[in-house]
């Protein structure tokens, strides 16, 4: 039998680790999700050789808290109500699972 893995895996998890986040799309619809927050921190090897720590802030989110017409995409805002931290996304990932990591830049920063 196989695994429905946005009831029985994606949505206990948002569940347990979700916090609120308000969702802004490039449409500019606008609503509540669920997602797992999180700053990775990782090195960077600049020119000099040195590494440099840094952050990779990211978002867990259930594919299913979108409307079907209004899929995470590049250039979408969001906030992240329990810190007031603004983002935009800079890429999606979707797992292929009904999961997706949102890769998520400073508003308006267009590098990495």
């Amino acid at each position: 039998m196989p695994v429905n893995w946005d009831a029985e895996v994606i949505g206990p998890l948002m569940g347990v680790f979700g916090e609120p986040v308000t969702y802004t799309s490039l449409s500019g619809a606008t609503f509540q999700i669920s997602g797992v927050y999180d700053k990775a921190f990782f090195a960077v090897n600049v020119e000099t050789g040195s590494l440099v720590s840094t952050s990779q802030p990211t978002l867990g989110v259930q594919l299913s808290q979108f409307q079907s017409n209004v899929p995470p995409q590049q250039g979408d805002q969001l906030l992240i109500i329990g810190t007031g931290e603004q983002w935009e996304v800079r890429e999606v990932h979707i797992d292929g699972r009904g999961g997706a990591r949102l890769m998520l830049n400073v508003l308006g920063q267009t590098d990495v």
